[in-house]
Order: structure tokens, then C-alpha cells, then sequence
């Protein structure tokens, strides 16, 4: 069950870069519990600092990504982003990525409150189509399942485990709002 004090954020540049530490950790702790988030075991909190820094502050400081921070008090318990920079013949779309909810907080209703934001944000800048890719089989597949997204197909042997050293598969998605 939810937290009552739980809130969802819009984080600008300079407030996302004044918890970067908070965010490094929660990517570290999620790619440890081995979510298919693009990363492998080894991985260490400065990989995730890097990332953070490097492909995601830039695009929230021009406006070109949305990133949505969940607290529980002071505490980060999970993000999600939406990347709004399209092309100009897909300006009404939006792609989900990145939600991630820390192992110590997961089964709250923490990513599909997430969500729900995300899709308000994608809403109100004027999107009308949400895209995602997911692993196949995963934990995350039956919420967005739950939420109204829907699959449009499976790539085979997408991408390596986090954790093991074989091939997953993902799962594409969509929904209209």
C-alpha cells in the first residue's frame, strides 16, 4: 500500500543536480536487483552518476525531458522520465524511460503513481501518444498492462541480463491519451 507521504515531483536542471548522489544510488540499488534498465552487473554508483550527469541533466535543462522524482519524506524512493525531443512529425508522442522504484519500496503503488504523473506531464505538453519498451516477462509488463498501454510486439534477444549472462527479449507498448 501506499505511503501517505509520498510526492511526486517535477524536478528542474538545478534541483535534479542537487540530488544527483540520491539518484546515482537508486539506478545502482535497481541495476544491483537486476532491472533490465540498460546497465550489467558489474556497475558501480559513479557509472550511474555519469549517466545521470551526462544523459539525462542535459535534456531536463533544455526542456527536452521530463524527469519525475517520488519521495517518501526526504528519502527518493523511485524516478521515471519522459523524453519529449521528437521529430517533427512525431511531436504528439512521448517515450517513457527509466522508471525505477527502489527495491526497499517496491509493491506501494510507487510506479504507478509515477506513471500517472508521467502521463499528466505528457498531457498537458500537448502529447497524445505515450511509447515504451519493457523487458519481456518482467515486473514492470503487467502495469503498464494494468494502466491501458498496449503491446504492440516483442523484439527476441534485445538485450543482455543485468544479472546473468544471457539475451531478453523486450516488449513494446503504447497508449493513447
Amino acid at each position: 500500500m501506499l505511503k501517505s507521504d509520498l510526492t511526486i515531483t517535477t524536478l528542474s536542471g538545478d534541483a535534479f543536480a542537487s540530488h544527483l548522489p540520491a539518484f546515482a544510488e537508486l539506478l545502482t540499488s535497481c541495476v544491483r536487483a537486476g532491472a533490465s534498465v540498460n546497465f550489467v552487473m558489474p556497475f558501480e554508483p559513479c557509472e550511474a552518476e555519469t549517466y545521470w550527469r551526462e544523459k539525462i541533466l542535459p535534456g531536463v535543462c533544455s526542456g527536452k525531458r521530463v524527469l519525475l522524482a517520488a519521495w517518501l519524506g526526504d528519502q527518493l524512493a523511485g524516478t521515471v522520465n519522459l523524453d519529449i525531443d521528437m521529430p517533427p512529425n512525431q511531436i504528439h508522442r512521448a517515450e517513457v524511460s527509466k522508471l525505477l522504484v527502489h527495491p526497499q519500496f517496491r509493491r506501494r503503488g510507487i510506479a504507478r503513481a509515477l506513471m500517472q504523473a508521467l502521463e499528466a506531464e505528457a498531457n498537458g505538453a500537448g502529447r497524445t501518444l505515450v511509447t515504451l519498451d519493457t523487458q519481456t516477462g518482467g515486473a514492470a509488463e503487467p502495469l503498464y498492462g494494468s494502466l491501458g498501454y498496449v503491446t504492440v510486439g516483442m523484439i527476441p534477444e534485445f538485450c543482455r541480463d543485468a544479472c546473468e549472462d544471457r539475451l531478453g527479449s523486450t516488449t513494446i507498448m503504447y497508449k493513447r491519451l
